[in-house]
Parts: structure tokens; sequence; C-alpha cells
């Protein structure tokens, strides 16, 4: 990405510079004086290798006629456009983000069940690179990296309130609660490394319940720290 970003700066002002002393009237041997010194000034000394994967172009276009000139410029112009959209969608697929709250309206108890179950997290607040499917409950990685997730649980006295965080079909990290009246919440969460197509989801223990409201008091998010190789 680095060198993209560079290359990218590089050919950018090569375009602007040509531009620049072409619409001035200057001849091939001024213009080509002109980058190189543009080019001087621009890039410290331990930008050289980079510098040289663009040297080609920029000697060939330096060697053409004026009236040849606008046409290199054009080419030059899709390039560096070419360059930006792809590190664009880079950037893009490096957006991940999602937040979600256990009912999409009403409030009531969810359990309990006699087996644990997977919690579908309806109410999406976000859901930037749609990897949180709402109908399953389930984030799947897009990319490897560092992720983290975060768990809320919230229920009424009498019945302890029991979810956890699961990887892959793996237990990770549990919230609890429990009280004989009155309410009360908890909540967890974890940074985890995932592979591209590993799951994460949240689970409400076998015999355990939550209540939800208007309030959204149990959520399930996550984020993408940074990408890994």
């Amino acid at each position: 990405m680095k060198a993209l970003v560079c290359i990218l700066l590089l050919l950018e002002t090569f375009v602007f510079v040509v531009q620049q002393q072409v619409d001035g009237g200057l001849n091939e041997n001024e213009i080509s004086q002109q980058i190189s010194s543009e080019d001087g000034r621009q890039n410290p000394p331990q930008t050289d290798t980079l510098r040289a994967e663009a040297s080609t172009d920029r000697q060939q276009y330096c060697d053409l006629g004026i009236p040849d000139i606008h046409a290199a410029l054009r080419e030059l112009t899709t390039t560096v456009t070419e360059l930006r959209d792809e590190m664009n969608k880079k950037n893009d697929d490096r957006e991940i983000a999602f937040s979600a709250a256990l009912m999409e309206s009403g409030e009531g108890n969810t359990g309990p069940f006699t087996t644990d179950i997977t919690l579908t997290y309806r109410k999406v607040f976000t859901n930037i690179g749609n990897a949180y499917n709402p109908i399953t409950g389930v984030f799947t990685a897009p990319l490897k990296g560092a992720y983290m997730f975060r768990i809320s649980a919230y229920g009424r006295g009498g019945t302890a309130a029991t979810v956890s965080i699961y990887k892959n079909g793996e237990f990770l990290v549990m919230a609890f609660d429990n009280q004989p009246q009155n309410a009360l919440n908890s909540s967890n969460g974890a940074v985890l490394i995932l592979e591209v197509g590993d799951v994460v989801y949240v689970r409400l223990r076998s015999g355990k319940r939550i209540f939800d409201n208007q309030y959204n008091h149990n959520t399930f998010s996550g984020f993408l720290l940074f990408p890994l190789r």
C-alpha cells in the first residue's frame, strides 16, 4: 500500500509539472529539466527505489515532441485515476464494523430454553462491510485481521442472564448476571485474530434468560482493529 501511494504521488506530480510547462510554452529540454528538479524536491532519498519504478515511463514521455505530450498526459492521467481507484478500493475493503441490539421492537424475555441457542441481534445500528448477518446472528470475517468484539447482557431477578461469545464453535468469554430480584446487567469482550471465513456469534446458555425492550440492553458489536498478512 505504501508503495502504491508513493508511485501515485510521483505520477500525479509528473503530470502536473508537465502540464504546467506545456501550458507555459517551454521546449522539451526545459520540460525535462523542470521534471528532474521537481522530482528531487518532492521526494527524499529513501524513495529512490520507488522513483526508479516510474523512471522508465517518465523518460519515455520526456523524449516525446510537444505534439505528442498532450496524448501522453491523457494516458498518464488515466493511469493515475486507475491507481487512485485501486487504492480507494483497498481502503474500503478494510472498513468493517457492526453493532446491533437484540429486539427490533417491543419488549420481553428471550429464554429459558432447554439447549443453548445462537442469538440473533435484529436491530442493526451499523453494519459497515455487511459482515454481520442479522438473520443468523453470525459475523463472518471478510479478511484476516485483529477484531474487537463486545457483548452486553441484561436480565431480571430470579433467573440468571448468561450469554457467551463463540468463535468457530469454541467458547471464548461470558457475560453473566444473577440476583434474586430487580434487574442487573453485565458485559464482556475480547480481541480475536480471525482468518478469512472465521465466524463469531453469541449464544444464550440453556436454562437462562435475558430481557430487552426499547432501551436496547442486550447488544453485540465488533469491528476490525487492523488487517494482518
